[in-house]
């Protein structure tokens, strides 16, 4: 018996155990560990990791931002006029968290540090906002007196390092951020504040009592690497699970953003979540292989039932009066797919997932799972695959497949974000990105009737707006463009145009005017396109041919939609079904025009004609004969052609199967019914010739066969609604009586009155007696009385133990003392 695995791990003085337990602690069987050999192919080719060069220069410029933190953290405290011992122990630590502290290595990727700092140091020293510069720098331009930041601050100190480029302070957000560009590298600088006078180099982040006594913002910003940390130390058993983790958070990753998944702030998995979620299958699988983990990847959360949330541990409350993550509260319930951070305090790190998102997420992870599961099957067989593609791992290529967005929907919304300056555009465009998921789940997906909508996460920096709207080179220079594809939903359409003009009144009334300060330039500019409709940069980087293939792979797809063939075969046997009866009702006029012309001739015989016409019309006869029984050849031959049609769509495996024309009948007969035959072979036979009919269901075939409708009493709502009464139409004549109109009888060129034909009457007796009622105009039975009340349409007078009102029955006299409903003067839809 193998020894239990223990995911335990002890972190920040605190023990950690996994919340779920383990589903599968085998390893990997050695098919599944030949196929993960596939996928390592497929790794060192499509997913690169950064070169040693590129891991080098990160670390030199975190080494030279740390000393640049620790600098400025003795400078302020120099100028609090603190003792030299004091500066010098004032500290000043730079952490990491994400991608980069777990070492997933993507080149290119961004880093995330947070510089952590004692209590005497301010956001306004890390910003150098609110600086008075001497009077000999004051300048005339009171703009750049206002833009101007104290030289000592770290921001400054930043963003006059030769090697920085792209700086762009953001103070006002709720968590306050540097982003810069550093030898290349872009950097995101988050500030942290302890409830400390110094920060010692040996300090403990993942210790839950660094969270005493700081801000909200402190506090979010402490979360990053406590929570990477945590991650790394749940999956850190071993180093073969650790690189585990690593391989799959990297394929991961690469297909989040391939199918247009990857961006926390828009409404899909960031990150954090994507770390989360693959640990999460790691702690259910904890020995597979790379390629397993993938495949179980898809399959959990195909399968996961949501609302549950997704965590790696269970929330714990350190009693230092941050909220804690609960499943029980009231604004937890409303969450769609929340996934918890395990470090405390925990939070929903996927609070921007909403339902319309969650509904792109699970079709891609089915998808997914699909894709992997289809490739594992097919390399088991061994002669399914291109052997090539099997030994350089482009069979994987598939599930990496970039995502067909620009052609899944039928229409689209640009929002074109334009700023007077480059600067203001930034600053307006992320303010303006951040609040698009409200746009999609909160406006245009609750308020319209839309099957289904996606916001497509990449932007464009292009515009597309209107050349109506009058912009400025500055601003279509200055600008970048976000999609949103959508699909109405025609049962619930009313009319036949779809009015978003509300909405997104709505979206700028309460979401964007939230931004201050509002420049004159910065807007957002919607504009409608169908799909054939879009700009080419839309298709340039997805399909080698642009905006051509593009439109053939969207032909393909739809061409290959099981709905339209389904819809086609049944167009093409609705057809078929037309046709066949249009030759059977042809068969019946030459049936009984070919009896007439036998009824003329037996009585010109009874007549006593000559031999000799005798002849003649025998001759004629048997020639027409003749010609009638080729045509019928030839009418029997097209419809055995069409009944083997019929059996070739029919057959839903594809067998053709030869019928008799009885059993033709029979499954048409059937067909038109809405009844799909599957088993050919079973000898049909109609209910009425198994069994005799009851006594009532004789009855019923009397009431029918004079031409009444039978109904069932709760569809019979409206007595005598479906008879046509004859004053209608101005009849004057008894009952039973057809007259033809003057028009008619014009058209025939008939100068005397025809005369009225008399249609069948059928007399009707009742075996039980049934009350008679009244009906008023609309077919209502009317309400004659009883002890309880007495209809009447005014008031007669006073009756003794009555009420005269108007109750569910009418207007009338209630018996005094029961209980009457007033029905309501509002209706509701």
């Amino acid at each position: 018996m193998p020894p239990p695995i223990d995911l335990t791990a002890t972190i920040g003085g605190r023990k950690v155990s996994p919340a779920l337990p383990i589903v599968d602690g085998s390893a990997s069987p050695p098919n599944e560990l030949q196929f993960n050999a596939t996928l390592s192919s497929f790794i060192s080719q499509n997913v690169p990791l950064e070169p040693i060069e590129g891991i080098r220069t990160r670390e030199r410029v975190l080494v030279k931002m740390g000393n640049l933190c620790r600098e400025w953290v003795k400078s302020v405290a120099a100028k609090r006029g603190l003792s030299s011992d004091a500066v010098a122990s004032a500290g000043g630590e730079l952490f990491t968290s994400g991608s980069y502290r777990l070492g997933v290595h993507e080149p290119g990727a961004d880093i995330d540090t947070i510089v952590v700092v004692p209590n005497i140091c301010t956001k306004e020293d890390f910003f150098g906002s609110g600086y008075v510069p001497p009077d000999s720098m004051v300048q005339d331009d009171d703009d750049d007196v206002n833009e101007m930041r104290d030289p000592d601050s770290l921001a400054e100190r930043i963003r006059r390092h030769p090697d920085v480029t792209n700086f762009i302070p953001v103070e006002g957000a709720a968590v306050p951020i540097l982003t810069f560009d550093w030898e290349g590298i872009n950097i995101d600088l988050l500030f942290a504040r302890l409830n400390a006078p110094s920060v010692p180099a040996n300090f403990d982040i993942d210790n839950d009592m660094v969270l005493s006594g700081v801000d909200s913002a402190t506090e979010k910003s402490l979360n990053g690497p406590r929570v990477t940390n945590l991650i790394a130390a749940l999956v850190g058993g071993t180093e073969e699970r650790y690189q585990t983790f690593l391989t799959v958070v990297r394929l991961v990753r690469k297909w989040a953003k391939a199918r247009g998944l990857y961006s926390n702030k828009l409404g899909y998995w960031g990150g954090v979540n994507i770390n989360i979620a693959v640990a999460l299958v790691l702690q259910l699988y904890p020995n597979a292989c790379p390629a397993s983990l993938l495949r179980k990847f898809f399959l959990v959360f195909k399968s996961w039932r949501w609302p549950n949330p997704v965590m790696l541990t269970k929330p714990h409350d350190a009693e230092l009066g941050l909220p804690v993550w609960n499943a029980f509260q009231a604004a937890t319930m409303r969450q769609v797919a929340p996934m918890i951070t395990p470090a405390y305090p925990a939070m929903n790190s996927t609070l921007s997932v909403s339902r319309q998102t969650l509904q792109i997420l699970h079709e891609e992870f089915a998808r997914g799972h699909n894709v992997v599961d289809k490739l594992y099957k097919d390399w088991q067989k061994g002669d399914v695959l291109d052997k090539e593609k099997v030994e350089s791992g482009e069979m994987w290529k598939e599930l990496f497949e970039p995502s067909d967005f620009f052609i899944s929907y039928p229409h689209y919304l640009s929002m074109c974000i334009v700023g007077p300056t480059q600067s203001d555009a930034q600053s307006w465009a992320g303010f303006v990105v951040s609040r698009l998921r409200k746009l999609v789940s909160d406006q245009l997906g609750r308020s319209l009737p839309l099957k289904k909508i996606q916001l497509w996460p990449k932007e464009f920096s292009a515009c597309v707006a209107e050349r109506s709207a009058l912009l400025t080179h500055a601003q279509r220079a200055n600008s970048i463009t976000y999609f949103i594809g959508f699909r109405v939903d025609a049962l619930r359409m009313r009319g036949s145009e779809l009015d978003i003009e509300r909405q997104l009144q709505n979206f700028s009334r309460f979401e964007l005017s939230r931004f201050h300060p509002l420049i004159p330039g910065m807007d957002v500019l919607p504009k409608t396109f169908g799909v054939k409709e879009l700009p080419k940069i839309c298709f340039e980087d997805v399909y080698e041919g642009g905006k051509v293939d593009a439109m053939k792979r969207r032909r393909m797809l739809i061409e290959a939609d099981p709905k339209r063939i389904e819809a086609k075969n049944k167009k093409k046997l609705a057809k078929l079904k037309k046709k066949m009866e249009a030759m059977k009702r042809k068969k019946e006029e030459s049936k009984a025009t070919e009896e007439k012309v036998e009824v003329d001739m037996k009585e010109e015989v009874d007549a006593g004609a000559q031999e000799s016409r005798k002849r003649k019309r025998g001759g004629d006869y048997i020639n027409g004969e003749d010609d009638n029984v080729d045509n019928e050849e030839e009418e029997e031959e097209e419809a055995a052609l069409l009944e083997s049609a019929l059996d070739k769509i029919q057959d839903s495996t594809g067998v053709v199967q030869h019928k008799t024309r009885e059993e033709a009948e029979i499954d048409r007969q059937k067909l038109l019914a809405g009844e799909l035959l599957h088993d050919e072979d079973v000898e049909v036979k109609t209910e009425q010739q198994e069994r005799k009919l009851t006594p009532e269901e004789f009855e019923k075939e009397i009431l029918r066969s004079s031409g009444l409708v039978i109904v069932s009493d709760d569809e019979a709502t409206v007595v005598g609604g479906n008879k046509i009464l004859p004053w209608r139409y101005g009849y004057k004549n008894a009952a039973g009586v057809k007259k033809e109109e003057p028009e008619q009888k014009k058209a025939k060129g008939e100068e005397k009155e025809a005369k009225p034909t008399l249609t069948k009457r059928v007399a009707f007796k009742f075996k039980t007696k049934f009350d008679v009622v009244e009906l008023d105009e609309s077919g209502k039975v009317i309400d004659k009385g009883d002890d309880d009340f007495t209809p009447s349409l005014k008031w007669t007078g006073r009756k003794g133990g009555f009420e005269f009102k108007l109750g569910e029955r009418g207007l009338g006299y209630y018996r005094t003392g029961k209980k009457v409903v007033i029905p309501s003067n509002m209706a509701y839809s």
